[in-house]
């Protein structure tokens, strides 16, 4: 269950299965960019909450070992007895997290971290009135680039597919709705992740979704990123799980089979 009450700024849940090999280059780079930004600013307080979803390496050795060895470092690591799937680490960090800003994060490391700033700018905009908020990192701008342009064809035809079943289930404003880098306020993520049911990689869909349903202001921001090694996705097999996950979401929230819990809602 959530804390009542924030007790730092900033939480970073970084989601983890079999991330042995990338999880410490992401760790030094974001925990020495978060230590700068507390040296300059003293109420910049924050936490990494590393949770690894139920990994067969050592991938909760290898942040525990980091942890022990800076220990000037906020790190904590949960080890979920089992594998939930992306979503479910996310929402299970998202629960736990003590910060009043919460940001998600890839263990790859893909994201340049320090974008964070341009996140936390927007999300302070947005949520002025309502004191809700989600900003969407975003990698829409590299469309035209190499990095897409030159990638196989049923890659492209599998994004192109991908963005109009998007548009059929109403998800038409944000451009990028999968970039592991999603920044919240507090009280918009005690109001969206209660509510998740979806658990594997198209979860980010469904959290946009329930953002809409409870009139939370979503806002979308360029980020940079570079396409890392070692991706756990199988490319035919996930989007076909994407997919039929994509018409579950539609149908049970048609059907109304899926509702948001007002009382997980304040």
């Amino acid at each position: 269950m959530p804390t009542p009450d924030a007790s730092l700024y900033l939480s970073v849940i970084v989601p983890a299965y079999n991330e042995e090999r990338r999880l410490g280059t992401m760790l030094e780079e974001t925990a020495q960019f978060l230590h700068e930004q507390q040296q300059q600013q003293p109420d910049y307080t924050y936490e990494i909450l590393v949770v690894d979803d139920g990994s067969r390496d050592s991938t909760s050795e290898v942040a525990l070992d980091y942890a022990r060895k800076h220990p000037e470092y906020a790190i904590r690591v949960l080890t979920l007895a089992q594998n939930r799937g992306k979503g479910g680490a996310v929402a299970e960090g998202m629960m736990r997290a003590r910060g009043e800003r919460l940001l998600f994060a890839d263990a790859d490391g893909a994201t340049k971290f320090s974008d964070i700033k341009a996140l936390e700018e927007k999300l302070n905009h947005i949520s002025q009135e309502t004191k809700r908020g989600v900003v969407v990192g975003s990698r829409a701008h590299l469309v035209q680039t190499d990095a897409v342009v030159k990638r196989s064809a049923i890659r492209n035809f599998l994004m192109h597919s991908f963005h109009q079943l998007l548009y059929v289930l109403g998800v038409r404003e944000i451009q990028d709705t999968q970039c592991g880098f999603k920044l919240f306020t507090r009280s918009a993520a005690r109001c969206i992740f209660p509510n998740v049911h979806v658990e594997g990689w198209i979860f980010d869909v469904e959290v946009l979704l329930i953002a809409m349903r409870c009139s939370i202001p979503i806002a979308e921001v360029p980020v940079t990123w570079h396409e890392i090694d070692g991706s756990k996705m199988s490319l035919i097999q996930d989007s076909i799980q994407m997919a039929l996950d994509l018409f579950t979401i539609r149908l049970n929230y048609m059907l109304g089979v899926w509702r948001i819990e007002p009382e997980l809602s304040e």
